[in-house]
C-alpha cells in the first residue's frame, strides 16, 4: 500500500478531467440509469435490484437498488414508506399516486424526518449504495431518492482489553466512529468541542475525524495539524496509526510522538489538556496528539486514586524505564570494565555463576534478550487463555535449560528478567517499545568502551530527544526545555485542589491563547 507524506492534493480542472472523472448527471430513462449502475456493479452479488410499478393502472415504474449485506433487511422494500408518506400529506389512495405527486411533495415539502436525501449523478448514487443507502428512481425523473440504512453488526460498548482499570471508567471505544464521538460528546458536554469529519482514500473513502476543545489548543500546533490533516485526500487510511506516522516530524525515531487510546475517558483529558484526537471509522483506536516525553508516564487513572499513592506508582514507572533502557548494558560494562565498582562479595558470586560460560557478557545477553522477545510476541499472539500460560512456562523452562546448559549463568536470567518485568510498567506499550529496541545499541556501546560507551549513547539519546518535536512543540518538555513547575508534575501527582485552582488561575489569565 502506497502512503503519500504531508502532500496536499491539488486541485484539478475539470476541463483536463477524463470522461470517467467528470459527474455525469442521472438520464430521465430508468433503464439507462439501471444499466449504468449495474455496468459499475459487475460481479457485486450482493447488489439488489427492485422494480416495482405504482400509481393508477401501475403505469409508473421505480427501480429500488441497494447492497443487501450492508443494510437492514427490514428496510429493503421502501417504497411504499414512500406511498405512505405521501398518502399523510396528500390526498387519495397510494395507488393513484404518480411521479407527479412524488416530485410535488419532496420539492414542497422537502426531505421528511427520515434519513433521507435526493442526488442527481451517477457518481453520488454509487457512493450512496456502497455506503449502506437505498437508492430509488423513477422513471422520467433525472433525479432519485436515498434513504440511510445503513446495519453492519458491531461489538457492544465494554472494557478495553489493553487499558485495563482498577478504578474509573470501564467503558471502552468500538469500530462505530458515530457511537465513539457519542462516547466523547456525553463527557464534554460542551460547545467549544469542535469536530470535523470527511471521507479519505479512492478506494477506501474511510470517514476519519478529528477533534479538539476551542481555546486550549496552542494556534500555531492547530494551523500545523489542520494542514497535514487536509492535505490526506488519496491515502488509503485503515486505522489511526496511520496517521501517526503520516503526521510526525521523525519516523525513524524510536520514541512514538502520538499516544493511543480505547478510553473516552483518557480521550477528554487529553482534549482538556489542549490535545487534538483523532478517529477512524472501523477501529477503536483514538490517536492523541501531540504527544510528548514526560506523559507516555502519567495515565489518568492516576487521577482516580489518592495524592501518595499516585506519585509513588508514577516514580515507579521512571524507575521502569531506566532499569528497561539500562540494566543489562550497566551489567555489561561492570562485569567487562569495572568489576572493581561490585561489591566484593557480588563479585564473587558473579564470577562463580559465570565460571566455565562459552560466551562473553554480550553474547550471553543478546541470546537471552532474544528468547524473552520471542515469548513476548509468541503469548501477544496466541488466544488469550492459553498465551499467559504459554509465556510464563516457557520463561521457566527455556531460563532453566540456558542454566543447565551453560548457555547462560542465573545473573543473567536475573537481569533479563528484570529488563523485561521493568519494560512492563510502561502505561503505553508503544513508548515502551523504545527502550527495547535502545537497549540494543547501549549493549554494544558498553561492550565495546564500557561505562564511557553508555555515557556516549546516552548523550546522543538526550541530543535526540532535545531536537525532537511533535506538531511543533518541544518533545523533551518540560525536561528540555526546563519548567520547573511541570517538572514536578512529571514526577508527583499534585493535590486536584492545587490543580483545579492553577486551571481557574489559567482561564483567567488574558495571555492564556499564547501560552
Amino acid at each position: 500500500m502506497k502512503l503519500k507524506r504531508h502532500r496536499r492534493k491539488q486541485p484539478q480542472n475539470k476541463s483536463n478531467q477524463t470522461p470517467e472523472e467528470q459527474s455525469t448527471n442521472l438520464s430521465n430513462d430508468l433503464e439507462k440509469n439501471k444499466s449504468s449502475i449495474k455496468e459499475v456493479f459487475t460481479d457485486c452479488q450482493d447488489i439488489v435490484y427492485h422494480t416495482y410499478h405504482f400509481s393508477k393502472e401501475y403505469r409508473e415504474q421505480a427501480l429500488v437498488v441497494f447492497c443487501e449485506t450492508i443494510i437492514q433487511n427490514e428496510k429493503a422494500n421502501l417504497l411504499k414508506e414512500v406511498m405512505q408518506d405521501l398518502v399523510t400529506y396528500e390526498v387519495g389512495p397510494a395507488t393513484e399516486v404518480d411521479l407527479f405527486d412524488v416530485k410535488r411533495f419532496f420539492i414542497k415539502h422537502g426531505v421528511t424526518s427520515r434519513a433521507v436525501e435526493l442526488v442527481e449523478t451517477e457518481e453520488q448514487v454509487r457512493d450512496k449504495i456502497l455506503e449502506g443507502h437505498i437508492v430509488i428512481l423513477f422513471q422520467h425523473w433525472n433525479k432519485a431518492l436515498t434513504y440511510d440504512a445503513f446495519s453492519v453488526e458491531k461489538r457492544s460498548v465494554g472494557e478495553p482489553q489493553n487499558e485495563v482499570s482498577v478504578i474509573g471508567p470501564r467503558e471502552g471505544t468500538i469500530e462505530n466512529l458515530t457511537k465513539n464521538i457519542g462516547l466523547i460528546r456525553s463527557r464534554l458536554k460542551s460547545e467549544k468541542l469542535k469536530f470535523k469529519i470527511k471521507n479519505v482514500g479512492n478506494n477506501t473513502k474511510s470517514k476519519v475525524a478529528y477533534a479538539y476543545l476551542e481555546g486550549t489548543v496552542p494556534e500555531d500546533t492547530l494551523k500545523m495539524f489542520k494542514e497535514r490533516f487536509d492535505g490526506i485526500q488519496e491515502e488509503e487510511i485503515l486505522e489511526t496509526s496511520y496517521f501517526a506516522e503520516l503526521f510526525e516530524e521523525s519516523t525513524y525515531s524510536p520514541f512514538p510522538q502520538y499516544r493511543t487510546t480505547e478510553r473516552p475517558d483518557v480521550a477528554v483529558s487529553g482534549l482538556l489538556g489542549g490535545k487534538i484526537i483523532v478517529l477512524v471509522d472501523g477501529t477503536p483506536t483514538i490517536l492523541v496528539c501531540p504527544g510528548l516525553f514526560t506523559e507516555f508516564f502519567q495515565s489518568p487513572s492516576d487521577y482516580y486514586q489518592r495524592t501518595m499513592f499516585s506519585s509513588f506508582i508514577r516514580i515507579l514507572r521512571i524507575i521502569g524505564f531506566i532499569i528497561s533502557l539500562t540494566l543489562p548494558s550497566i551489567y555489561i560494562a561492570l562485569s567487562t570494565f569495572h568489576s572493581e565498582l561490585i561489591p566484593t562479595v557480588l563479585l564473587m558470586a558473579i564470577l562463580d555463576t559465570r565460571e566455565g560460560m562459552p560466551f562473553p557478557a554480550l553474547i550471553e545477553a543478546l541470546i537471552m534478550i532474544f528468547f524473552f522477545e520471542m515469548l513476548q510476541e509468541a503469548s501477544l499472539r496466541l488466544p488469550r487463555p492459553i498465551g499467559s500460560a504459554v509465556s510464563i512456562v516457557g520463561a521457566l523452562v527455556i531460563g532453566e535449560a540456558a542454566i543447565n546448559a551453560g548457555i547462560a549463568s542465573p545473573m543473567m536470567v536475573v537481569v533479563v528478567a528484570l529488563t523485561g518485568i521493568a519494560s512492563f510498567s510502561i502505561p503505553q506499550y508503544d513508548f515502551g517499545t523504545a527502550s527495547r529496541i535502545l537497549r540494543l545499541p547501549l549493549m554494544f556501546a558498553a561492550a565495546v568502551l564500557g561505562g564511557f560507551g553508555l555515557m556516549i549513547g546516552f548523550l546522543l539519546i538526550y541530543l535526540h530527544l532535545a531536537s525532537l518535536r511533535s506538531l511543533g512543540q518541544p518533545y523533551f518538555a518540560p525536561l528540555g526545555p526546563i519548567r520547573p513547575g511541570a517538572f514536578y508534575e512529571f514526577i508527583f501527582r499534585s493535590p486536584l485542589v492545587t490543580q483545579l485552582r492553577r486551571h481557574q488561575k489559567d482561564n483567567l489569565s488574558p495571555n492564556k491563547s499564547s501560552k
